[in-house]
């Protein structure tokens, strides 16, 4: 009995030594481990008093790939049309053509335009002053063929003279002009064998009749309908001759008066005749 209570003693003293042990070992490691860190906590200040360590700067994580901050992005290069930018470098390019005849009834008309033209028709009447000025925008059939007679004589490299060496001055002058950027040429002349020159001139004279005719017209049905009738007979002597432009601009024109009661009832029904006529 007295041996059993002795070996419990022991065993229980043994427990006791080794937690000793145990405990002891903690703290050694726990001192070794504040030495080699400096005694740094993780919030990154020294526990030592007195001593201060400066925070770690923070560390931006980097963006997975593929996305982009579309905020803080560089822009790109803004990118320049170069089909715009060498149309812009091109000086416009304008047109003109006048006629001069002091005994004609119309003593001068100048017709200006642009590439695509548009521009202005001026004309003035025998012993008068004043200059009538309407808008212009000339129809595609007819700028085409304008702008071909001007490429074909490529007018402002040359330096030809359209006077044919027979003078016909009671015809009238005849000017053609043409200007680009600080390139600018004239040409005058009352008669010419160029055939180029010919056609130009011919094309400008189509487009002043038809001009003169809806300024006419346009006029005569406000203040004087009557007048009309003579101004229909003169529009169908130049159908005939085939004097004007392009007569496809006239079909809304002539529609209109043709059921126009302002005007006698003659200019309305020759109003649908030439109607019939160019439309077909």
């Amino acid at each position: 009995m007295k041996q059993v209570k002795l070996y419990q003693a022991v065993l229980v003293a043994a427990l006791l030594f080794q937690s000793a042990a145990i405990d002891a070992t903690a703290a050694a490691q726990s001192k070794k481990n504040r030495k080699q860190t400096g005694g740094t906590t993780a919030a990154g200040v020294n526990s030592s008093p007195g001593q201060a360590t400066e925070a770690a700067p923070a560390v931006s994580p980097t963006p997975a790939p593929g996305k982009t901050n579309n905020r803080e992005a560089t822009p790109a290069p803004a990118k320049i049309n170069a089909a715009s930018t060498k149309a812009d470098a091109i000086p416009a390019v304008h047109y003109s053509y006048e006629f001069n005849q002091p005994n004609f009834n119309i003593r001068r008309i100048v017709i200006a335009h642009d590439a695509t033209g548009r521009g202005q028709v001026s004309f003035a009447r025998k012993e008068s002053e004043e200059v009538f000025t309407d808008p212009l925008q000339l129809s595609p059939v007819a700028l085409a063929r304008v702008l071909s007679a001007w490429e074909a004589l490529k007018f402002l490299d040359s330096d030809a003279n359209y006077q044919d060496e027979k003078q016909f001055p009671h015809l009238g002058t005849m000017t053609l002009a043409m200007k680009q950027g600080t390139r600018e040429r004239k040409a005058e002349f009352n008669w010419t064998h160029d055939e180029q020159a010919a056609a130009l001139v011919k094309e400008y004279r189509g487009i002043g009749e038809q001009q003169l005719f809806i300024f006419d017209v346009t006029l005569a049905r406000q203040y004087q309908p009557s007048d009309t009738v003579k101004i229909f007979k003169r529009l169908e002597s130049l159908l005939n001759r085939n004097e004007l432009s392009d007569t496809a601009p006239l079909i809304p024109i002539l529609s209109d008066l043709a059921t126009d009661e302002r005007i006698p009832l003659m200019a309305r029904n020759h109003a649908a005749r030439l109607l019939k006529k160019i439309e077909k």
